[in-house]
């Protein structure tokens, strides 16, 4: 039985669990993270079906499969789950059946006609300019390591619209500084090259030569940038805690590491760039993910169709 899953799932079951893990790994390349999230669905799967009562994926009906959504939602699964926990475990299933019935292990699809459960359109969390600017003061107020550290990570976090993943892995072979560039890898190691700007790598310089050799003289040596006071990578919970860190000084409230991602692209699109170079900026495959970043900018929106339409 594969490690987190329940062991009285019947093997049947487990063998196809085990299976579906093996080709998103290898066939479709996933990343460890993702993996992880897959067999965390997984598990909660296999102990709805074992509860259920079903000893084989063959068993599973429509009102079977549509009951899992149920499950989720009402508790039984541990603790009743959001909406968006719920939509991706149905996500997640879906492609697992959707899988195995392609790969001739099951009959038939139960899941062909679920959905997940609707979700609300949250706007993303961005804070202005000047808010940013007195978190990235505060974060390299001193001329420390650690304070130069925390300032490029943050300029490079602002600067970027990367994921905090995505900053903390970054390689010296990821920064050109002679071109001004930064090369990122999102989810599925689908790389992306941005440009860098000046605050940017003002930020990395400093950070470079007056902080990062001492920071790396307590390691092993390691060629990712940004290391934290024992020369090791930096965590991402190490990360957002040098963010949080910042913000609290510079006295600005709800910050998280995506509201730089966030404010990245709603800054961007204040500013009038369009809405799919910011896609191809954050690396979201689908112009539509970027567009709820819209939404926020509604000055943006209402400046381009005067300028732009003959009957404003």
């Amino acid at each position: 039985m594969p490690a987190g899953w329940d062991k009285d799932l019947p093997a049947a079951i487990s063998r196809i669990f085990a299976q579906y893990l093996a080709h998103l790994a290898v066939e479709r390349s996933l990343s460890a993270n993702t993996l992880a999230a897959y067999r965390r669905d997984l598990t909660h799967y296999g102990k709805y079906l074992r509860q259920t009562g079903i000893t084989e994926l063959n068993a599973v009906t429509p009102d079977i499969a549509a009951g899992f959504v149920e499950y989720l939602q009402d508790g039984r699964a541990g603790k009743a789950m959001s909406v968006s926990s719920v939509a991706r475990m149905v996500t997640a299933i879906r492609r697992l059946h959707r899988f195995s019935f392609s790969e001739g292990t099951l009959a038939t699809d139960p899941t062909a006609e679920l959905r997940p459960p609707k979700q609300p359109q949250l706007l993303p969390k961005a804070i202005t300019v000047t808010q940013m600017e007195q978190i990235l003061a505060a974060a390299g107020g001193r001329d420390d390591p650690v304070s130069l550290r925390d300032r490029a990570l943050l300029e490079v976090l602002y600067g970027t619209g990367a994921r905090i993943s995505e900053a903390v892995n970054l390689t010296w072979d990821d920064i050109s500084l002679e071109t001004a560039t930064i090369r990122l890898f999102g989810k599925g190691r689908k790389e992306r090259v941005l440009p860098l700007g000046s605050y940017a790598i003002a930020a990395i310089e400093a950070y470079a030569v007056r902080a990062r050799p001492a920071l790396a003289s307590g390691g092993k040596g390691t060629p990712i940038l940004f290391l934290n006071t024992r020369g090791n990578p930096l965590s991402r919970q190490s990360a957002w805690g040098i963010i949080k860190t910042a913000a609290q000084r510079a006295g600005v409230a709800d910050v998280s590491p995506h509201t730089f991602r966030h404010s990245f692209a709603t800054h961007l699109l204040q500013g009038g760039a369009d809405v799919r170079i910011v896609q191809e900026m954050l690396g979201h495959s689908s112009v539509t993910t970027t567009q709820i970043y819209t939404k926020v900018a509604p000055e943006m929106l209402r400046e381009v169709y005067a300028s732009a339409h003959p009957r404003h």
